[in-house]
């Protein structure tokens, strides 16, 4: 029987991982995050003292690179050669390494076919940059998640403070902007919606009612598949 897809696409922190494990909770689905998957190789990369624009050292040092998800008490988490990184690959100079590593074509093609089997196996939430484009373009929903930039910079920035980072929110918009700037216009698999993606945009909602929307937009388009 095929599988049930659904990708979320969207820039940079306009809530796809926190909708996305929700409503593979509420759903019972599979959740990937294909961006923590690049985070894991960003990492890997700054440990190696790459800098960015490095990109063919980045290319040799694939080899050397191995990806897992494993799904530990309901909640995926990522391996980089067997080290759990679920937390250290959440910083802002993670993000920055992913933003640089992601534009390599040989990363995504490196990352593609593991992202494609956990899609033919499972009923999966997939999200990420080009999900609906690329990865699965044949997912049964396709849903492009986008917010204002500030709206996202406001929302990164108590989620880092949080944690305990010392960022500004100056920083984090920029980084959001540049992040924007990088990720539509990259050459390969530029940000964008797909064709028949649905747009939700959550500038002006909180995440409750941000969760109730994606659920209303994802049963409707199901019940028409």
């Amino acid at each position: 029987m095929k599988k049930i897809n659904i990708a979320i696409d969207g820039p940079s922190g306009a809530g796809k991982s926190t909708l996305a494990k929700r409503m593979a909770s509420e759903f019972g689905y599979i959740y990937v995050d294909t961006g923590g998957m690049y985070r894991a190789i960003g990492l890997y990369v700054l440990r190696q003292g790459i800098s960015i624009g490095e990109n063919q050292r980045v290319k040799d040092c694939l080899k050397d690179i191995n990806i897992d998800i494993k799904y530990i008490s309901g909640s995926q988490h990522i391996f980089l050669n067997g080290e759990d990184v679920s937390d250290l690959i959440r910083t802002e100079e993670i993000s920055k390494y992913a933003s640089f590593v992601s534009a390599i074509p040989t990363v995504r093609q490196f990352l593609l076919d593991l992202q494609r089997a956990l899609a033919c196996e499972n009923n999966v939430i997939m999200d990420g940059r080009d999900i609906g484009t690329v990865i699965l373009p044949e997912a049964s929903v396709k849903i492009f998640l986008t917010a204002s930039a500030e709206k996202r910079a406001g929302r990164r920035y108590e989620e880092l403070r949080e944690k305990g980072q010392n960022v500004t929110f100056e920083s984090v918009l920029e980084n959001i902007r540049q992040r924007d700037k990088n990720d539509s216009e990259r050459a390969i698999a530029p940000l964008k919606p797909a064709d028949d993606a649905i747009t939700v945009d959550t500038s002006d909602i909180n995440l409750e009612e941000s969760a109730a929307l994606l659920k209303k937009v994802i049963l409707e388009k199901m019940s028409n598949v």
